[in-house]
């Protein structure tokens, strides 16, 4: 059997970023139900972080006062970061966990790809074409800031590709739920591996 540290029992965290253009405070646990209350001022973006949550069974609180009379980009980015070293935190040395995963998720006509590596190192690959720049008011440009952001923050590789998709609203909204699923399964514990670090070196917090 692997030998180390439990993991722990309960993996949650909390975060507060404040700067002159955003005020921001989240919480997250990782071994939640998808549980969410979220407030960023932004709606098209709550009903996309409300997405994250549910399909990620990530419980997230998200309360956000960002600068939005000059438009929503701190407030997206910002959200993103405080969620992911909020992620970062809660996951720890990350033993135990499945650390891969990767699917293809269909909304209606759209169809999105991602892939994880919960690996202590921040990457994105982005390469999601929409159809339209922007759904109602929101500029959909914020998606990658978005997930730029939370990959920092929660020092994870992320790949995130469109396959194809019409609707602009169904493209981000299969972004944000494939990134979930993804999450989830691979924040998963892996009962073969026991309590420690899926790595030949030791580590993925360092």
């Amino acid at each position: 059997m692997p030998i180390g540290f439990p993991m722990p029992s309960s993996r949650k965290a909390s975060i507060a970023r404040n700067t002159n253009e955003t005020k921001i405070n989240v919480s997250v646990d990782v071994d939640g139900t998808g549980a969410f209350d979220i407030s960023t001022g932004v709606g098209f973006f709550d009903h996309m972080l409300e997405q994250l949550s549910k399909h990620s069974l990530i419980d997230m609180n998200v309360n956000a006062e960002g600068d939005l009379h000059i438009d929503d980009h701190h407030t997206v980015e910002d959200v993103g970061i405080a969620l992911g070293q909020a992620l970062n935190e809660a996951l720890g040395e990350r033993r135990g966990i499945r650390r891969y995963a990767c699917l293809d998720l269909p909304m209606d006509e759209a169809m999105t790809f991602a892939a994880v590596d919960v690996s202590g190192r921040p990457f994105l690959v982005w390469n999601v074409p929409f159809t339209r720049a922007k759904v109602g008011t929101f500029d959909t440009e914020l998606v990658r800031e978005f997930f730029q952001g939370f990959a920092q923050g929660a020092r994870i590789t992320l790949h995130v590709k469109g396959l194809y998709g019409e609707n602009s609203h169904h493209i981000a909204e299969t972004c944000f739920k494939v990134v979930a699923r993804v999450l989830r399964a691979a924040c998963e514990a892996d009962p073969r591996l026991g309590n420690a670090v899926p790595s030949t070196k030791g580590t993925l917090s360092a």
